[in-house]
């Protein structure tokens, strides 16, 4: 597999079994070059000891939806890329349902890619959560 290539929503839907996003049960709805959507369904064991959706299942939700489409738009002859720096404002929570990711690319230069994602209570459409990455390119040495 190269470093670059777009990939359709079923082709990275089976890239997830075996990995953390794969055990949270998140699923890719649509990609296209710049954007994602995503979900995954509010169960029991995603939620905190408080009994609200951990905040790590958000993160890890919008992170997965802004990462999975970087690899589309890296430059030619880049070998990959990682996560350079996230941060998230919660604005809200769930305890069941289901909740969405928009993933939408900001910034895709040959250094550094910038993602902004928004997460949102799939039932009210209520924003849950603000989420902005940097991915860094990766380069062969």
């Amino acid at each position: 597999m190269t470093a670059t290539g777009f990939l359709t929503a079923d082709e990275l839907n089976a890239m997830l079994p075996g990995t953390l996003p794969g055990l949270l049960g998140i699923v890719v709805d649509t990609h296209e070059p710049g954007r994602l959507t995503s979900h995954l369904d509010v169960r029991s064991d995603l939620l905190a000891p408080n009994g609200y959706l951990h905040a790590g299942t958000v993160v890890t939700l919008a992170d997965t939806s802004c990462g999975l489409p970087t690899r589309a738009l890296l430059p030619e002859g880049s070998s990959g890329f990682t996560t350079l720096e996230l941060k998230s404002n919660h604005l809200g929570t769930a305890r069941e349902g289901r909740i969405d990711a928009v993933a939408t690319n900001v910034h895709a230069g040959r250094t550094t890619q910038v993602w902004d994602a928004v997460v949102t209570d799939a039932s009210t459409g209520r924003t849950l959560a603000l989420f902005r990455c940097t991915q860094s390119v990766l380069w062969p040495r």
